[in-house]
This record gives C-alpha cells, sequence and structure tokens, in this order.
C-alpha cells in the first residue's frame, strides 16, 4: 500500500519517516505534502500525492483537514485523519462522508477505550460520558485568551479548571488539545451526551485523559497518561504510533480488532 501524509511535523514527519525506512510491513512512503519541505522526505504537490497513494494520511490540522480531505476522498484514495475534533462541525463531517469513493478512517490517537464505548452506546444510550484533560498549564495557552489570562497559565503555581462544557464547545475551542473529546462523542454517537473538561496542571509531567461513562451496559472508567511529543508538546508522543499502527491494519489486515 502506497501512503502519502498531510503534514510532516511531530505526528506526520515520524509517521513518513518510518514508512520510508520500512517499519510497516506492506506499506511504503509515496511523499509528503508540507509547505515546509523537509529536505530528507520526497516532498509532493497534491496532485502528485494523489496520483501515487492508495492512503492519505492526514496530519496537518484541522484547517488542513477541511481544505484537503474532500479533495482526497474525492480522488478515490482512502484518507485517515488525525485532527479528529474538526469533524465537530457536521457540515464538514457530511462532506467528507459524501466525497468518495475514497473511504475515511479516524484515528485513535491519544486515547483507548472507544471501540467499547461504541458498543455500550450501542446496546442502549450512555446516561452520563465525561473526559477530563490534564496538561501542563502553558501547553494549554489559546489566540482566544487575554494577555492577562494567558500569563496567568504560565505562571500558575496550581491546577486550574479552563473549560467545562459540551464536548463539541470544548474542541472547538483546544483544537490542539481536544481532539481526544472529539473522538469520544463520535464513538459514543452523540455530541450532546459528553461533557468535556480541560485541565492546566503547572506540575504535569504527563498529559491525562480521564473518560468516564455510565450506562445500561455498565460503568466505564479509563485512564491515560501519555508522555507528551517532545516536539510538539500539545501533542502525546504516542500519537503518530497509533497513526503507524492504523496504516498496518489497513495495508495488512490479518488479526485487527474492529
Amino acid at each position: 500500500m502506497r501512503a502519502g501524509v498531510i503534514g510532516a511535523g511531530s505526528i506526520g514527519g515520524v509517521v513518513a519517516r518510518a514508512l520510508r525506512d520500512g517499519s510497516v510491513p506492506d506499506a511504503v512512503l509515496s511523499g509528503v505534502l508540507d509547505p515546509a519541505g523537509p529536505p530528507d522526505l520526497p516532498v509532493l504537490t497534491l496532485d502528485e500525492l494523489l496520483s501515487t497513494s492508495d492512503l492519505v494520511v492526514e496530519a496537518a490540522g484541522q484547517r488542513a483537514l477541511a481544505e484537503l480531505g474532500p479533495r482526497v476522498l474525492a480522488a478515490g484514495r482512502d484518507l485517515l485523519v488525525v485532527s479528529v475534533g474538526a469533524l465537530a462541525d457536521d457540515a464538514l463531517l457530511e462532506e467528507l462522508l459524501a466525497a468518495g469513493p475514497g473511504e475515511l478512517h479516524l484515528s485513535t490517537g491519544a486515547i483507548g477505550g472507544l471501540d467499547l464505548l461504541r458498543a455500550a452506546a450501542r446496546m442502549a444510550p450512555l446516561s452520563r460520558v465525561t473526559i477530563e484533560t490534564t496538561k501542563l498549564a502553558a501547553n494549554l495557552v489559546q489566540p482566544w485568551m487575554s494577555a492577562a489570562e494567558a500569563e496567568r497559565l504560565r505562571t500558575a503555581s496550581a491546577p486550574v479548571e479552563l473549560m467545562r462544557g459540551p464536548a463539541r464547545k470544548v474542541t472547538a475551542a483546544f483544537p490542539k488539545s481536544a481532539n481526544v473529546a472529539a473522538s469520544v462523542a463520535l464513538a459514543v454517537g452523540d455530541w450532546d451526551a459528553v461533557e468535556a473538561v480541560v485541565v492546566a496542571d503547572p506540575g504535569a509531567e504527563l498529559t491525562s485523559h480521564v473518560i468516564t461513562a455510565q450506562g445500561t451496559a455498565g460503568s466505564y472508567r479509563f485512564e491515560i497518561r501519555n508522555q507528551p511529543s517532545p516536539v510538539t508538546p500539545t501533542s502525546s508522543a504516542v500519537v503518530p504510533h497509533a497513526v503507524l499502527g492504523a496504516i498496518a491494519a489497513l495495508a495488512r489486515p490479518r488479526v485487527v480488532f474492529r
């Protein structure tokens, strides 16, 4: 399987170099689309990427997904999405679903438990779902914050709850940090059923995601504690490896949990 990558940063760069180096059986790198033009990777135009790829990995952010995702799918190429938070926009999700003949795939990214949440919600609607994300305070500064708010985060000496609300709202407010909230909402199949919380902790060495859910099927609690990416601390270091696992499963679907 020929895989192209949109974005060669902290996620896409790891994915592209692993593919280039033969780390994924039955998958090879066709090239990357990235304005920075990393010198050690084959840089292609979008048309070149589409003509030489079977699968395209989006690892360039929500705007890139909105601009390029429909074109990838319309060209008949499968698309693996990393910026799942962009799908809080129902119109974009519908556009991607209708854009085929390429198939749409979502990366699990930094969290797990999505398969069980999906199964439980399918049995009966979940009565309560919460995801609480805790990150290093300085890494949660957002462009919409006032200078005073941003400085309060950078100099915080204790944990601060920054936002609590519907998953769709929190995902929009923290686009680089709340893809996980979108993933939970999509797994559950109900954006309104998921409450998301973002906590800034000046002492957080690891990025924490605590997912709790209750319903007819049972009661669930998942706690994930990831090392931040050394290049982009707003993301977890494990994310590109989740992407590589998905590519491996698509390239050689032998023993795959679904």
